[in-house]
Formats: structure tokens, sequence, C-alpha cells
């Protein structure tokens, strides 16, 4: 058996000049941008069609709510996907590895499988048979958790450290129109085809043909797109390796080559604490919106409208921050806005029931938790450097940044209820200076310079 390098070779060399405005502006066409923002429609498109654009159907076709809700579970391949991910990193699949490469064979091949699991839960009935439409909604998720990674792995070692944010920012922008498509565009889809004066299941039925048609989008720019370079070179060293050593080789691997590094532990620390704030205060943003009087209606409409304007415009000022300055930077300008933008919901709670005011906070929130978000996956896309095994670190590193969301901020409402509004959104500032302690000592270590390096 060939010995496999645990590095691919890397080159040093000095940072680039400050990007110019105009350069900043250029990079969002340069066509491996272009190329990664057509996949995030692609990735964005399959979330709502196994979760609430579905759970709409379900409710229409009569099933009980207790019923509805255990379909919550059928998101749990988005969480656990880090487990199959060296099997992407390492297994060629049968005609598509050899025609397209090692990634774009595992685009196109996940996507082919999204389709057909789309038109299988196309063909269910909820009214009838509620476990086949859980098998389906589960296909569903599964394959489209799978073409995340692939999506993930390809956007990491196609684009240029220059273009990481950029790419990020248009991948985000796409994926958002991507979950609108298939929640209020499938049920005006619905609609309109009920209109024809067809049944309600037909209906729903031709509406998730036509959302399983649009995944062709990203498979046309897969198939348009180029294997990356880094991708092609790791193929090549894993090809004499047999499947099993493959697997090995990248589950194990992962690990092992990034807890080497210098500072690893402090990084892995700084990945789970970086967007806490955001998730300490996001947990209750929601609540402390009604709490405070405003109606449903109001919160709904604000957060999906200037909300949503608001997300879109921070992610692609988000890449420009990134594109502009260097990442240590980067980092500094989006934990620092993410952080202090919690003082609005703390004026809003002074303030009281005022449109304007909520309209302001939720802007505020969202504007700058989006220029955090992609810098912060500008920052984990560099933290993959071997692509050996890109998918599944990238896959393992965003588990980890999910738990600051999903565990550490679990105690968000005992804190509100203890302290009071105005006092809890200030403590949510707080608890970002940890994150910002560990910037700067990581800064001082020269991690970030490292990180900053040309691969080859």
């Amino acid at each position: 058996m060939n010995s496999v390098p645990d590095r691919l070779p890397e080159i040093s060399i000095a940072p680039a000049p400050r990007a110019s405005w105009r350069d900043s502006l250029a990079v969002y066409l340069q066509r491996r941008v272009l190329i990664v923002m057509l996949l995030g429609f692609s990735s964005g498109l399959p979330l709502a069609l196994s979760g609430s654009t579905l759970l709409v159907w379900m409710r229409e076709s009569g099933v009980d709510l207790g019923t509805i809700g255990l379909f919550a579970l059928v998101g749990t391949p988005y969480t656990l996907k880090f487990l199959w991910a060296p099997l992407v990193d390492a297994l060629h699949v049968p005609f598509f590895t050899r025609t397209f490469g090692r990634r774009r064979g595992w685009l196109v091949f996940s996507q082919l499988l999204l389709i057909v699991a789309i038109l299988l839960l196309a063909l269910t009935d909820p009214a009838r048979s509620p476990l086949f439409v859980a098998l389906g909604a589960l296909l569903v998720a599964a394959m489209s958790s799978t073409q995340d990674i692939v999506v993930d792995a390809f956007r990491v070692e196609s684009l240029p450290e220059s273009e990481q944010a950029a790419g990020m920012a248009s991948y985000v922008a796409a994926y958002r129109i991507g979950m609108l498509v298939s929640t209020a565009g499938a049920l005006f889809m619905v609609s309109a085809f009920e209109s024809t004066g067809i049944t309600r299941h037909s209906a729903w039925m031709w509406g998730y043909v036509a959302m399983a048609a649009l995944v062709l989008i990203g498979t046309v720019t897969a198939l348009a797109a180029t294997e990356p370079e880094q991708s092609a070179r790791a193929e090549a060293a894993t090809r004499a390796e047999t499947a099993l050593a493959r697997v090995i080789h990248a589950a194990v691997g992962a690990f092992s080559e990034f807890l080497v590094r210098k500072d690893a532990w402090a990084a892995l620390a700084f990945v789970v604490l970086f967007k806490f704030t955001d998730a300490f205060s996001g947990t209750m943003t929601a609540p402390f919106v009604i709490d405070l009087g405003f109606s449903r209606n109001d919160y709904a409409a604000i957060v999906k409208g200037v909300g949503l304007a608001a997300t879109l415009i921070g992610g692609f000022a988000g890449g420009f921050v990134a594109r502009r300055y260097s990442l240590a930077a980067s980092l500094w300008i989006g934990g620092v806005l993410q952080a202090v933008a919690n003082l609005s919901f703390s004026w809003l709670a002074l303030v009281g029931i005022n449109q304007w005011a909520l309209a302001f906070a939720i802007t505020t929130e969202n504007f700058t938790s989006a220029i955090g978000t992609v810098i912060f996956v500008a920052y984990l896309s560099a933290l993959c450097q071997n692509p050996l095994h890109t998918a599944t670190q990238y896959a393992l590193l965003t588990a980890l940044a999910a738990v600051g969301r999903t565990y550490l901020s679990s105690g968000a409402g005992f804190v509100a209820k203890a302290t009071g509004w105005p006092l809890f959104f200030a403590i949510c500032v707080a608890v970002a200076v940890p994150s910002l302690i560990l910037l700067a000592w990581l800064q001082r270590r020269g991690h970030f310079s490292n990180l900053e390096r040309v691969k080859t």
C-alpha cells in the first residue's frame, strides 16, 4: 500500500495588497464565485421541502398536530452529516468520479439522488400514509445534507483566499433565495396548480415535482464548473489506496492533522465561542418581541421583510470587509459589530411598542450578524487546509460551531427571567468578551497570519 502524505505542500507568500473598492465589487463577478452562488441556491432549495413547506401540506391534509410535531426529527441528517462526510472525501462514485472528477462527481450524483428523493416524496399522501411521508422526507434531508457536504468542500477548494468571503456572501444570499423559493414560492405554485381545477393533493404533487426540477440548476452548474485543482491532486494521491483505507485516512486524518497544529485547542474554543453572542440573544429574540407587546404578524412581517433584506445586504458587506482587510482584522470587525448590535434590543426594551424601533433593532441585528457569519465562515474555510479531507473537517467545524447555538445558549431564558430584558441584552454583549480575548491571543501567536498563506 502506498503511503499518502498527511498534507499537500504549501508555499508562503507575502500578503496581497489591500483591495480597492472596485476590485472588492468585481470579485462577485468572478466565474468561480458565480458557480458557488448557484450551488448555494441548490443547497437552500430542499431545506423547506422536508420542513416547513411539508408541514403545511400535512396540516392541509388533516394530519394531527402530534404527528406533525414529530417531523422535527426529519432534520436529523443536517446535524449528523459529519458522520458520513469521510465517505464523501474518500470514496469514488462509479462512473461519476471517473467522468466528472472527485468533487463534481459527488455533486452530480448527490443532486440526482436528491431529485429522485423529492419526486418520491411528491408521490406520497400525507392523509393516508404519514409513515411513507416521513421516510420520503428523511431521504430528502439525507440527500440534501450530502449535497451540502460536497458544496462546502467544493467552495473551500475552488476559491482562492481572496475570493472565499465573496463566495460565501454569494452562497448565503442564494441559499436564502432558494429557501424563499421552496417556501413562499412553492405555496404560490401549489395555489396556482389548484386554481386550474385539479385536486389539492395533485396540486401539491406537481408543486414538489416543480421543486425537483429546480434542483437541475445546481446540476447544470456542477457540469459547467471545473474540478478544483486541489481535489484533483488529492484524488491522484489516494488513487492507489483501497476504499476502506481512504475512508479511515479521511476520518482519522481530519482530526489528527488539525490537532497537531499550533494552538489547535484555542482555535477550536474560538470556533465554539465566536457566534455565541448571536446564539445567546437569538434564542430569546422572538419571546422578547412578543413579551414586549408586538403581535405575531408584526414580528413575522418585519423579520421576513426588512430582516431578510438586512441579512442579504449584511452578507455582501461581510464579503466586502473580508476582501479589503486581513482575516484577523475582519474577525475583529465582525465580532465587535455583532456583539454591540445587541444593545439595539436593550434600547427597544426601554422604548416599548414602536414599529420603527422594532424594525431598527431587527435590521441592526440581522445586518451585523450576517457580516459576522460570512467572515466566520471564511475563517472556517481557511482552517480546512488539506484537500484530502476538506469535507470531513468542514463538517466537523460547523458541528462544533453549533455547540454554542444548541447547548451554551440553552440557559438564556433563565438569565432573561432573572435580569429583565434591557440588562439581558447588555449581558449578551458581555458574553462576546471571551471570544474577543481568544481572538487577541491567537492574533499575537500568529495564528491568522499562518492561515493567510496561499495553498498549492
